[in-house]
């Protein structure tokens, strides 16, 4: 069985293609940093680690969780079934798209991490394959669909975390104005000095609230390795709470 082991908790991830990863790991790490939500919508779960980091950080939390994919929904609620969180945890297996029709609540923290985010990375030497998978994942949730979903559902004075490739900033920015939100936190990721940023990882809130609240925006740079394994310190500050060997 493929197990990853954190220093609080363990993934199984033997059904999901979705394995654990940085982006992953850096989202629930960097989330929420000024905040203590007590209501937490983890979209699009994969294999439950946004979800179960949240517990381990926000110890007064009620997380719900919601998984498309059968296999991975079965992941997340055995991950969230053996750990020591599981009162705080809970998985739905639904789309984002039937959840946020049915449900009529409020949440003051939502994160997503959805695996379409991270499409590019799929690598296969069918290119044909690879194109149909990036098309699969991108209309599974459309930005706009996943931003109506999050108007709905997220308190006026809630924050919404994602993560998503650096060349979609300009559009993410597009729809998020539309539905009236607005960033408050960003950062910029590359893995090292030298290489291009790839992920930007953002939290928003609505404009109303940043606005009342008088919130400036804070952006942030992380390189995550000097060299191969050789992490920047801003990387194992960030994840040393988490990493066994960090």
């Amino acid at each position: 069985m493929s197990t990853f082991s954190f220093k609080q908790f363990d993934i199984v991830q033997d059904r999901v293609a979705q394995k654990v990863g940085t982006d992953g790991v850096l989202l629930g790490a960097w989330c929420s940093l000024d905040k203590q939500p007590h209501k937490i919508l983890d979209i699009g779960s994969g294999t439950g680690l946004i979800s179960l980091m949240c517990a381990q950080r926000f110890p007064q939390a009620f997380i719900e969780a919601i998984e498309i994919d059968h296999d991975a929904f079965e992941q997340t609620a055995l991950n969230f079934e053996s750990s020591k969180f599981k009162d705080q945890l809970y998985a739905y297996h639904a789309s984002f798209q039937e959840f946020y029709d049915e449900v009529d609540e409020r949440y003051d923290f939502m994160v997503s991490n959805p695996p379409f985010y991270n499409a590019q990375s799929i690598k296969s030497d069918d290119q044909i394959e690879s194109r149909r998978q990036q098309a699969r994942f991108d209309d599974a949730l459309p930005f706009e669909e996943l931003f109506y979903g999050v108007y709905k559902l997220l308190a006026i004075d809630g924050t919404f975390a994602l993560v998503f490739p650096v060349e979609r900033e300009e559009r993410v920015l597009e729809i998020a104005d539309y539905f009236t939100m607005m960033p408050t936190r960003k950062m910029y990721v590359q893995g090292t000095v030298d290489s291009p940023v790839k992920r930007v990882f953002m939290e928003l809130r609505f404009r109303e609230s940043v606005i009342k609240s008088n919130q400036k925006l804070v952006t942030q740079h992380m390189v995550i390795e000097h060299s191969r394994h050789e992490y920047t310190d801003e990387y194992i500050a960030l994840t040393k709470d988490f990493y066994l060997k960090m």
